[in-house]
């Protein structure tokens, strides 16, 4: 798709967005089983829950543009995704595993934050206000999940880990 206008690059972050959104549910219940703190299992466990509301949420955003749930193949979400893989598998010691997959979720949350906060700017800018309240709500959920995990680590899992 050629992208010319605002709107088409909006459409096109957005479908980003929605292939992001499904391979990170692939990932957290596998995240999930390799956490060695409860806490943290939980985290994955919940934010896993989020992330399927979030799907729904870029559905009804899909519909404001008459579109359908379409995704396209995020280059950025698999790369973070081989890493948190790579750190799942070659790291043997629990609580430095542990460290490490909140290092690649917030990694994830991080972009999530870019591209929902930009996606709000520019639903704005549309004149889409429906839209721009929804993705804003998604927004919020993963600065949410980025505070959670920076509390997981700060009250013990880096000091574990070290």
């Amino acid at each position: 798709m050629a992208m010319k206008t605002l709107e088409d690059l909006f459409v096109h972050m957005l479908r980003d967005m929605y292939y992001a959104e499904k391979e990170i549910l692939k990932a957290l219940p596998k995240m999930a089983r390799k956490a060695g703190s409860e806490d943290l299992r939980e985290a994955f466990e919940h934010h896993r829950e989020e992330t399927e509301g979030q799907v729904e949420t870029l559905e009804k955003v899909f519909a404001l543009f008459d579109l359908k749930p379409r995704g396209i193949t995020c280059e950025a979400i698999k790369g973070l995704s081989e890493e948190a893989e790579e750190i799942m598998s070659e790291t043997e010691d629990k609580d430095a595993r542990d460290a490490g997959l909140i290092a690649s979720a917030q990694a994830v949350e991080h972009y999530e934050m870019a591209r929902y906060g930009t996606m709000v700017a520019w639903a704005k800018q549309l004149g889409k206000a429906e839209a721009a309240r929804l993705l804003q709500q998604v927004l919020d959920q993963e600065s949410a999940a980025d505070k959670k995990l920076s509390k997981l680590a700060q009250s013990g899992l880096n000091r574990k880990a070290a």
